[in-house]
């Protein structure tokens, strides 16, 4: 059995600061399509009858959201734009202090 050696320098970062800065648009762009799946989820789940509690918090915290397929498509993109947001302002406050 032969063991093969890597070179470290492959793996090293190309700039000399060790600092981990998180890219901003893509962290926000996957929140963003990760809240829109989790808001299709609950609209589906609220249709049949699953979740009801989930279902209702969600009619509650957001304007747009409501077990049916307009409700659901709305609830959809304010979330995705919500999460967008957020996650982007995290995630550019993180670099602005890292």
């Amino acid at each position: 059995m032969s063991t093969t050696t890597t070179n470290q320098d492959t793996y090293e970062m190309d700039s000399t600061d060790s600092t981990l800065h998180l890219d901003t648009l893509a962290l926000a762009g996957a929140a963003a399509v990760l809240s829109a799946v989790v808001m299709l989820l609950l609209g589906v789940f609220g249709a049949i009858g699953v979740y009801e509690g989930a279902v209702e918090m969600m009619q509650q915290w957001h304007l747009f959201f409501e077990p049916t397929v307009v409700g659901t498509v709305a609830g959809m993109v304010e979330a995705a734009v919500i999460g967008f947001i957020l996650v982007y302002a995290f995630a550019w406050l993180y670099n602005a202090f890292a």
